[in-house]
């Protein structure tokens, strides 16, 4: 061993593990037990403004990127193919519908489970777009879908 590494393991002092725990901590009961949620770190999610001045060619545009970009793998899959066949053949009305379901839940695992039957469908989202959506994630044609398709 040479005298520099000598010396520098000489200067270097082990630091004691000290766990802190913060007393501003709520334990919220789910499948991850043991994960301690902070009250005030929750994100700010905006809430949702309908659009109403977009053309139907910027609504679209806008909701095929929305649609590949939900930071969820799954639904990423899933909502930007399903966009990619439909929204072309979308009208107004149709579009809306598919503007709010994916943009008024807060959670990306609800639309999960409402389109894939997990979980029943609310009122609200339960409409012919949900239908749709349901049947493209049935996939009886068999399509392979593990990458988004090209813009």
């Amino acid at each position: 061993m040479n005298i520099f590494v000598k010396s520098l393991a000489s200067v270097v002092k082990p630091v004691p593990m000290v766990r802190y725990v913060s007393t501003t901590c709520t334990n919220y009961k789910d499948d991850f037990q043991d994960i301690i949620q902070p009250e005030s770190r929750e994100p700010n999610i905006p809430l949702y403004i309908e659009r109403d001045q977009e053309t139907k060619e910027v609504k679209k545009a806008r909701l095929l990127y929305q649609s590949r970009k939900r930071g969820m793998l799954e639904n990423g899959l899933l909502l930007s193919t399903f966009a990619k066949k439909y929204l072309c053949i979308f009208d107004d009305k149709q579009l809306q519908l598919y503007d709010r379901l994916i943009n008024l839940p807060t959670n990306d695992w609800d639309i999960f489970y409402w389109a894939t039957g997990a979980k029943p469908t609310p009122p609200e989202f339960d409409n012919e777009i949900m239908d749709l959506l349901k049947k493209h994630i049935k996939n009886e044609d068999r399509q392979a879908r593990i990458m988004q398709p090209d813009l």
